[in-house]
């Protein structure tokens, strides 16, 4: 059965996307740590990251990081923190996540949007890109 992150790249689920290639997708996580919470996932499904062949691994990283530089432009922020834990969703993804604070990136606290604010937030980090 296809994992719910293969469905929102088959636009079956919808979402607000930040970027893709022909290998990559990166979209806003629904339930963020911070504003601007990024997931950057493979097109191909694989649970562990670390299982993605090298190719590939490389390419995500390198598009994560693409993403990342948009994010410190669009979304006031220190830095932005890059997590991989992979136990709520098997499917490769990395979140990128802009944090001022340590407690960004407990995955303890979340922020809450509106669907315009989702919206905003998706634009302004795909202006960067």
């Amino acid at each position: 059965m296809a994992s719910i992150f293969t469905k929102i790249i088959n636009g079956e689920i919808p979402c607000y996307k930040i970027a893709e290639d022909e290998h990559c997708f990166a979209f806003l996580d629904i339930n963020p740590n911070a504003i601007g919470h990024t997931l950057c996932i493979p097109k191909k499904e694989v649970d562990k990251l670390f299982d993605l062949d090298e190719t590939l691994y490389h390419h995500l990283l390198e598009f994560a990081r693409k993403i990342a530089i948009a994010q410190e432009k669009a979304i006031p922020c220190e830095r932005v923190g890059m997590a991989v834990v992979g136990l709520e969703v098997h499917h490769a993804h990395i979140h990128l996540i802009p944090i001022s604070r340590m407690k960004e990136m407990t995955f303890e606290e979340k922020v809450t949007l509106t669907n315009e604010e989702f919206q905003e937030v998706a634009d302004k980090i795909k202006s960067y890109l």
